[in-house]
């Protein structure tokens, strides 16, 4: 038994010597003292020896042990400074070298931007940004609008109702936000109505989901050449200074008279016709691009709010709404709507 513990000893040694690595080192730790390795069996085994045996292999197994623990610590501690130098070695940053150039800041959507650049020109005219609920009553959206019982509008294949409560509904215009702000101050009232609205609608050029501005001014004496104005002030502040705008008459329920308002094209410059004698793509040969709808505001609209000092004898107004997305897709020519929706990296750095 002295002679296997002591080959025991003389094996482990000149292994635990010759250990290359942590790792390599932790298995010889496991091999020659874990709970199964032949000499730990030894000294659990002492016991069954005959008594005249059990010092000296008692003494010798004991003393094989701590010698090879002692080992094993001072090979750890050589294996973890070599290891650690190589990391070291391996890790080590070249300060000389140029930085990793910065990640781009992030920036605001487009359809953010175009928003914020209609509401700074419209605040830039004196009116205030207004806010209200996506999650609309058919009296607001419908009833105080005059839209009558009936109206295609009111339809199901044109808005989405909430099943459980057929009065309420998800608003198909931002156009709610004006009944609520006059039921809330008197006029004079000038505000912008910025938000996302809903319809039944979805290919290239409609979405289910998309952002309208409405804007609303209503005082004593206001006439549709005053609508006029605003409309020229604000088109030229987006699409630029040299456009002018067009009215053609239309129908609306809430405005009376109602118009179409075309601007004159920025490609063509109201043409009709680009540089190289080619018909404008942009404005179909034209030289005007319909930009949003717009009119008076109806007597029976200001009806509704009366008893707020909207008498339609006193006070007049004009209403007119906007697609944000249509202002955007003409100002960058994005030629599908879908894009601003799709979250594609590729499209969205374009207009950082």
């Amino acid at each position: 038994m002295l002679e296997r513990i002591e080959a025991i000893r003389a094996e482990a040694s000149a292994a635990i010597e010759g250990a290359a690595s942590s790792a390599e080192l932790e298995e010889l730790r496991v091999r020659y003292l874990g709970r199964k390795a032949e000499l730990t069996g030894v000294l659990r085994g002492i016991a069954e020896l005959p008594p005249e045996e059990r010092g000296a292999v008692g003494g010798a197994a004991n003393r094989a042990r701590k010698e090879l623990e002692a080992l094993l610590e001072a090979s750890a501690e050589r294996l973890d400074a070599s290891e650690l130098e190589t990391r070291l070695a391996e890790d080590r940053i070249d300060v000389t070298l140029p930085g990793a150039p910065p990640r781009p800041v992030g920036h605001p959507h487009l359809i953010a931007r175009t928003t914020r650049l209609i509401e700074d020109t419209m605040v830039g005219l004196g009116y205030h940004v207004a806010e209200g609920p996506e999650i609309e009553h058919d009296y607001y959206n419908f009833t105080a609008l005059n839209h009558p019982p009936g109206h295609p509008a009111r339809m199901l294949q044109d808005t989405f109702y909430v099943a459980s409560h057929p009065e309420v509904l998800l608003r198909t215009h931002t156009s709610p936000v004006q009944v609520r702000s006059m039921e809330a101050q008197a006029p004079p009232i000038f505000i912008v109505v910025p938000g996302k609205v809903y319809r039944r609608d979805s290919d290239a050029t409609h979405s289910p989901m998309f952002h309208q501005m409405e804007g609303l001014a209503i005082a004593e004496g206001i006439t549709l050449a005053d609508l006029q104005g605003t409309l020229l002030a604000m088109c030229r502040a987006i699409f630029g200074p040299d456009r002018e705008v067009r009215l053609r008459p239309h129908f609306f329920p809430f405005t009376e008279p109602s118009v179409e308002v075309d601007v004159s094209c920025f490609q063509c410059e109201g043409t009709g016709v680009l540089p190289n004698g080619e018909r404008c793509n942009l404005c179909k040969g034209q030289g005007w691009i319909e930009i949003l709808g717009a009119g008076m505001v109806d007597p029976n609209v200001l009806g509704f709010v009366k008893e707020m000092g909207y008498d339609p004898e006193v006070v007049s107004g004009f209403a007119y709404g906007l697609g944000i997305e249509r202002v955007a897709m003409l100002r960058h020519g994005v030629p599908d709507l879908r894009r601003f929706f799709d979250n594609d990296v590729r499209m969205l750095e374009q207009f950082s």
